[in-house]
């Protein structure tokens, strides 16, 4: 029989930002699965898959700075380079030299700028809608909080009535809770500013940088997207494979951005069984596969 991890929750300091990292499976090893979520997140997004990653092996989820319980300090450098930084020296501090990075959103642009200074410690990629953006042009909400004055605007009268209207209309799969907890993830100003600091430090062209680099390490990955996704459009998912080229991408019809809210199961099934893959042991260990 399969072992059951319970998730708990370990409060760490890192680089003077206080977050709670949620963690599954055995408290410690070296390699471990690492769950970056994106704006606005927070970690508990990723609750169902970390359970269940759990099973295989160590996983853990934090709190990226300005987002779900972590602090948002001003001196924070709220940048991609700022945030994989910050990974870094998670990871450091936990005592993980080998990751299986599971990003969605500006996840992926966190996660792959820190692998790109770490290589060694890449063990395999999941993309959930997120990765390197190739010829990728901003969405309209981060055209407008990159705009100084009429972004702060926009982020001080940003009302739920509004919010369920625009994500719902948007994000059709999703439910009025999910929607309801995506906007009381988004809704303390240390969030807000957080997401104004980290966008105007963002330039498009940036979010290609990591494909030169990591092209030549062609790490197992696995790609999954929505083909409804209304910010990150579903034809940045074939162009991962200019950083990984023997990516498996998966395409899911229909789904929007938020895919692992939406069909929680489909993602579990394609997920679970390609770090079981990947993790040593994992498929003696576990037994059947997880879906």
């Amino acid at each position: 029989m399969d072992k059951e991890y319970d998730i708990a929750t370990v409060e760490v300091s890192v680089r003077g930002v206080r977050s709670p990292v949620l963690t599954a499976g055995p408290p410690d090893g070296a390699e471990a699965v690492v769950f970056v979520h994106g704006n606005p997140g927070p970690a508990d997004g990723w609750r169902d898959l970390l359970a269940r990653a759990g099973e295989l092996g160590r996983a853990i989820a934090p709190d990226m700075p300005g987002y779900g319980r972590a602090a948002a300090p001003s001196g924070f450098t709220y940048s991609v380079d700022g945030y994989a930084a910050w990974l870094a020296a998670l990871l450091d501090q936990l005592g993980i030299t080998r990751a299986h990075i599971v990003a969605h959103d500006f996840g992926g642009p966190w996660a792959l700028a820190w692998a790109v200074r770490n290589p060694d410690a890449l063990a395999s990629v999941t993309l959930i809608n997120s990765g390197v953006l190739i010829g990728y042009r901003w969405h309209r909400y981060a055209r407008i909080w990159r705009t100084p004055v009429l972004g702060e605007a926009f982020q001080a009268t940003a009302s739920r009535p509004a919010f369920r209207l625009l994500l719902g209309r948007e994000n059709p799969r999703l439910t009025r809770d999910q929607i309801d907890r995506i906007y009381d993830a988004s809704r303390s100003w240390a969030t807000k500013r957080a997401v104004l600091k980290l966008y105007r430090a963002t330039p498009e062209a940036t979010l290609a940088v990591p494909a030169a680099a990591l092209r030549p390490l062609d790490r197992p990955a696995l790609v999954i997207w929505g083909t409804k996704d209304a910010y990150l459009p579903c034809d940045q998912a074939e162009r991962q494979r200019q950083a990984f080229p023997s990516a498996r991408v998966e395409l899911l019809d229909g789904h929007g951005h938020w895919v692992m809210a939406e069909d929680p199961e489909r993602i579990a099934s394609l997920v679970i069984p390609f770090l079981r893959q990947h993790l040593p042991g994992a498929a003696t260990a576990t037994g059947s596969s997880v879906s």
